[in-house]
């Protein structure tokens, strides 16, 4: 019979990433990680081996360890993941901490996420400014479920809308924020890990990846306060494009975010006072 201990070593020889042998095993066992550090001689049933060995097969097929397991953590919270959400990357984070030192926490700020996917942006503020009032759009209704969800499970308070984008929905707010599709239709990383699962709807947005940010430029400005700020995520290269069309559309304050890695990852600018 092998152990935990046996199974992790096999896996973790079998993986890229040795640390999803770990999580893996761990959901295949319904326990946290920690608890298999603490018993390595512990010998799993033939039907949790099993469980773990079918996980284990997906993800060498490439299926994304969030789709295995239904969680992905953002923001420290425990976000329910499936095949109509993207998957919650922790460059998004950069965005939600920048709108959180720009906006004064008093008074109240209105809010909208759109295109809110699993709703990462819209939980992560939820969390720190419960007194905000926060809607969240999705055109997809599969997204939707899987985000009012989560505000359930979390305890959140997050109004949520069937939209494409802004479409009939009534301002004004203090904030619109998103992480849009930006990546360019036939870019060969969508053929690449783990974006090859992730519903295409939700990645691509044209030949050059900026068809959905210049709706949201162009929508998101009579919908603002006065001083409103509008802000989104983009690809590493697409800053000094969304600059020029932020500047073109006549926001103030134009400028773009860095993530860790020094690439840029967001960009924001206000609507004239």
């Amino acid at each position: 019979m092998k152990t935990v201990g046996d199974l992790l070593r096999d896996a973790r020889r079998r993986l890229a990433d040795p640390a999803e042998a770990e999580i893996l095993l761990a959901h295949a066992l319904g326990r946290e990680r920690a608890w298999l550090y603490a018993h390595p001689e512990h010998p799993p049933t033939t039907q949790e081996q099993g469980r773990f060995e079918a996980l284990l097969a997906r993800r060498l097929a490439g299926e994304p360890v969030a789709h295995l397991t239904g969680w992905r953590e953002f923001w420290s919270l425990p976000l329910r993941v499936d095949r109509h959400t993207l998957i919650p990357r922790p460059e998004t984070e950069h965005l939600v901490e920048f709108v959180l030192e720009r906006l004064p926490a008093e008074p109240p700020q209105r809010v909208i996420d759109l295109g809110c996917g699993c709703g990462t942006i819209a939980l992560a503020l939820a969390r720190e400014r419960p007194h905000w009032e926060i809607l969240a759009s999705d055109r997809s209704g599969g997204a939707l479920a899987v985000a009012r969800d989560n505000a359930r499970r979390l305890g959140l308070d997050v109004t949520f809308l069937h939209a494409d984008w802004l479409a009939g929905i009534v301002g004004p707010f203090d904030l619109i924020i998103s992480n849009p599709p930006y990546v360019a239709e036939g870019d060969p990383h969508l053929e690449q890990g783990d974006l090859r699962f992730e519903p295409r709807g939700a990645l691509t947005a044209g030949p050059d990846g900026l068809d959905a940010i210049r709706r949201l430029v162009a929508q998101a400005q009579p919908r603002l306060r006065p001083g409103g700020l509008l802000a989104f995520e983009h690809g590493h290269d697409q800053g000094a494009a969304c600059r020029e069309l932020l500047e073109q559309a006549g926001y103030t304050e134009v400028a773009t975010g860095l993530d860790l890695a020094g690439l840029s990852r967001f960009s924001h600018g206000r609507r004239r006072t």
